[in-house]
């Protein structure tokens, strides 16, 4: 078979979108484990839906990978220890988002033992990876935490024959989920074709962008393996643009479908899992160790160590930032600099769903002071949903309601900043189109 005929080139592409510097200076940095974590806080909200229940108490005894939260809920996923040692206190903190939760904080006894009831597991069907995918307590590890599980429970009314693997990682500093590519091949390449069978899909896209060829060539052997036979597993090379790697998008380049507003992949045929995730339960079912390390890419003009960090779920902010030797930093962003949320409580702890810190200084030479809108329409050509960030931004200014704001599609927004990263302007208006998402979600659960 040539070559060719493994790579795929993308069947749409989208318009809009920015061309941003890569500034991956980390892609070829070694993940470093950052031990002797003193203590972890691990929040029971890591995820999109109904919060976790404590199921541990203080002075209770914890292994790696023992639970220590559940919640029966539809949209919810397992929490477990990252450390061994004693539960200290179970109490409501600040997550670095603002919002408050319950959390169960431990004391490590520095031994990191793995709870003795881990076992490997046996997948043969749907069903039992997405037991796998529960009990391993996973989220989409490309920053949004919806529930693995969720995903991966189909329905016979929405029948699915495309499974995208994402390894686009389009953000710049980030290089978590390259450095899982080169570091975890041999589970990235089990895994793909595990979840493959297991939900006997027929064809299977590894969408990565072009700006990657280590990854690139290490992917190409998981679509050219033995396994398959019938040629569905292909790999899909994309162009190095912003936002490739969000969802919608994704979707659209592999598949030429558009996913509405509100709707899952599922209801156009596919699944999309982050190739970390694919990764993280191949190894769950192989061990039985559900997801309890995060890596992170920690980079940024005010870090001295810059690379890829491999952390506890729990481990404060501030922990790692003292490892990387991040000193007299001005803005501290968790995630990529287009999608990312900059913190001021750097004593909040490490979640599943993050993938990066960047510390910042030199902040005012940075920033891109704000003027008045000079109706260039920047705004409306970069975005990939054609949406108009600015009439959402006026409407809000001007005190519009629910009804007005669904008229201009709010809703369709994937918040991916390119609007704001292409105003001559400096306006915050991924910022509006956040704010004006939230007053139709508030006017919808009245």
């Amino acid at each position: 078979m040539q070559k060719g005929e493994k790579i795929l080139k993308p069947k749409k592409k989208i318009k809009g979108g920015a061309r941003l510097p890569h500034l991956k200076h980390t892609a070829e940095m070694e993940s470093v484990y950052l031990e002797n974590i003193d203590q972890v806080i691990i929040p029971m909200q890591q995820h999109i839906g109904a919060p976790c229940n404590p199921l541990v108490k203080k002075g209770d005894k914890v292994f790696v990978g023992t639970l220590i939260g559940d919640c029966d809920a539809k949209v919810s996923a397992p929490i477990h220890s990252s450390v061994s040692g004693e539960v200290s206190q179970v109490k409501t903190i600040t997550l670095s988002n603002g919002n408050e939760c319950q959390a169960v904080i431990i004391n490590s006894d520095g031994q990191m033992t793995p709870d003795p009831e881990l076992s490997a597991m046996e997948v043969t069907n749907a069903e039992d990876l997405r037991k796998a995918a529960r009990n391993c307590g996973l989220v989409g590890l490309g920053g949004a935490g919806f529930p693995t599980h969720v995903k991966l429970t189909l329905s016979d009314d929405k029948p699915i024959d495309t499974l995208i693997i994402n390894g686009a990682e389009c953000e710049p500093y980030i290089t978590a989920d390259y450095r899982e590519c080169i570091e975890s091949f041999e589970d990235i390449l089990e895994g793909v074709y595990l979840i493959k069978n297991a939900l006997n899909v027929e064809n299977v896209i590894i969408g990565v962008e072009d700006n990657k060829p280590k990854a690139i060539k290490l992917l190409y052997d998981i679509a050219s393996h033995k396994n398959d036979t019938e040629n569905h597993v292909r790999l899909m090379k994309l162009p190095s643009s912003y936002p490739q790697g969000a969802e919608k998008v994704l979707i659209y380049s592999a598949t030429g479908r558009k996913l509405p507003a509100g709707k899952l992949p599922a209801d156009v045929g596919c699944i999309v899992m982050n190739i970390t995730s694919v990764a993280v339960l191949k190894r769950y079912i192989k061990t039985g160790m559900p997801l309890v390390n995060k890596r992170l890419t920690v980079d940024g003009n005010a870090v001295e160590k810059p690379g890829n960090y491999i952390v506890p779920v729990g481990t404060p902010i501030n922990k790692v930032l003292e490892a990387a030797g991040a000193e007299d930093f001005e803005k501290i962003i968790l995630g990529g600099p287009m999608m990312g949320q900059a913190i001021y409580n750097t004593e909040a702890p490490i979640t599943k769903q993050n993938n990066a810190i960047l510390a910042f200084k030199g902040i005012k030479a940075l920033t891109k002071p704000t003027t008045d809108c000079i109706r260039c329409g920047r705004c409306m050509k970069a975005c990939p949903i054609r949406l108009s960030p600015r009439k959402v931004e006026t409407a809000l200014e001007f005190g519009a309601g629910a009804e007005e704001l669904s008229i201009l599609n709010t809703m369709h927004c994937i918040e991916c900043g390119s609007c704001s990263f292409s105003c001559p302007a400096g306006r915050q208006l991924t910022a509006s189109m956040r704010l004006a998402k939230n007053v139709i979600r508030k006017a919808g659960a009245k």
